[in-house]
């Protein structure tokens, strides 16, 4: 019986690596074996910036209604409880995006919310 190699295998995950690590600096883009930790770190940040990536945003949408709020003669927290009290279930992004382009109905958003308290 002949003996088998893994030649085919291991030339398809090196060239599979490698094309990965396409447009790396140096020999990260051209060695098999800085390509594999390059890859894998970067790997490792982007895991990690899909999860920061919702806690950047949250932070944006909240900067915005806070700074919407402000300008209604009112703060953050007491506009988000006013609107629980009120009954209002918009969610943050939503909120932002009327602070930025309705200011009029942000401004009826926060005199519901004043009323609500």
């Amino acid at each position: 019986m002949a003996r088998i190699k893994g030649a085919l295998a291991t030339r398809k995950r090196r060239n599979r690596t490698l094309k990965l690590a396409k447009g790396y600096f140096g020999g990260k883009s051209r060695l098999f074996k800085t390509a594999k930790e390059a890859v894998w770190k970067s790997g490792q940040y982007a895991y990690i910036s899909r999860r920061l990536k919702k806690r950047d945003f949250r932070r944006l949408w909240i900067t915005r209604i806070s700074a919407g709020c402000k300008a209604n003669g009112m703060n953050y927290s007491t506009f988000m409880n006013g609107l629980k009290k009120a009954g209002v279930t918009l969610n943050r992004k939503m909120l932002s995006e009327i602070a930025i382009n309705d200011a009029a109905g942000f401004t009826a958003l926060t005199e519901k919310a004043k009323a609500a308290l």
